[in-house]
């Protein structure tokens, strides 16, 4: 493969390229960021010098890192360490309020990704923190706004929407296909004729790559996408049928083992073990 004489990462990609913003500069321990992005608009893969907590007041993102694919609804936010490579998709068109967080801030936060349940405290917080100046005052307002997101970041519940990434290029498309419509009846068999791909390879290559089976992929897929669209509002029978279950009680058990709650009920704040 040619890469024009760039050094590959560990993982055999390319390295992404920084975002240069302000917020990766500004002489603060955090500075938020606010922008409203027209329905479709994407970022392609990119990185920044300081950690991010990524969330949005109305509209849903998809974040795809190296690894792992997120579906954040308003109610949940991600946060992302310090130079690690992602791209961000709006469907649906996205508010978006977010915080940089200098190395020292984010010292004694996670140092992998992680979708957060987002609190009415924290939310709130967030946008105070998008009506101060870039430079507020460390021992004023802003100071006080800072120390308490930063509170409110280190309790918020940890939740299990990451979907694994695979890299061959093949699934990728496959992936991205039912990411697009996570209710698409086709089988694997299906998608192998359609890639050029033999099933077996197909089978081979998603429990190499994401370390499950393509049915279970499959699965973990539509519960995260079932539990952004539960977060936005919508309800629990119409999110069965948005991402492919045929019936309300097999939806709701498969939602129960994976997230230890109702569809209708609190959502769970440990993270839970992935369906069989």
């Amino acid at each position: 493969m040619a890469t024009s004489g760039q050094l590959l990462s560990p993982n055999g990609q390319v390295p992404a390229p920084r975002r240069d913003l302000v917020q990766d500069r500004v002489d603060r321990p955090l500075a938020a960021y606010a922008r409203d992005y027209p329905e479709g608009d994407t970022v392609p893969r990119h990185s920044h010098d300081r950690a991010q907590l990524l969330y949005a007041t109305a509209g849903i993102m998809r974040v795809t890192t190296d690894a792992e694919h997120y579906t954040v609804p308003p109610a949940r936010a991600l946060w992302l360490p310090a130079g690690l490579p992602h791209a961000v998709a709006m469907p649906r068109g996205l508010a978006m309020r977010a915080l940089f967080l200098r190395a020292d801030a984010a010292r004694d936060l996670p140092t992998h990704p992680a979708a957060l349940s987002v609190s009415a405290l924290l939310r709130e917080l967030i946008l105070a923190a998008c009506a101060e100046p870039l430079e507020w005052d460390e021992h004023g307002r802003g100071g006080h706004l800072a120390t308490l997101i930063l509170e409110e970041i280190r309790r918020a519940p940890q939740l299990p929407i990451a979907v694994p990434q695979p890299r061959d290029a093949r699934l990728l498309r496959l992936t991205a296909a039912l990411s697009a419509d996570p209710a698409s009846p086709l089988t694997l068999e299906d998608w192998a004729t359609r890639s050029g791909a033999s099933p077996r390879t197909l089978r081979r290559l998603f429990l190499a790559e994401t370390g499950m089976g393509f049915a279970r992929w499959r699965q973990a897929l539509r519960l995260a996408e079932a539990a952004a669209l539960l977060a936005a509002g919508t309800p629990p029978a119409r999110v069965a049928a948005a991402v492919g279950y045929a019936s309300a009680p097999a939806f709701g058990a498969a939602f129960r083992a994976m997230f230890g709650a109702t569809p209708g009920g609190r959502e769970v704040t440990a993270r839970a073990h992935t369906p069989a």
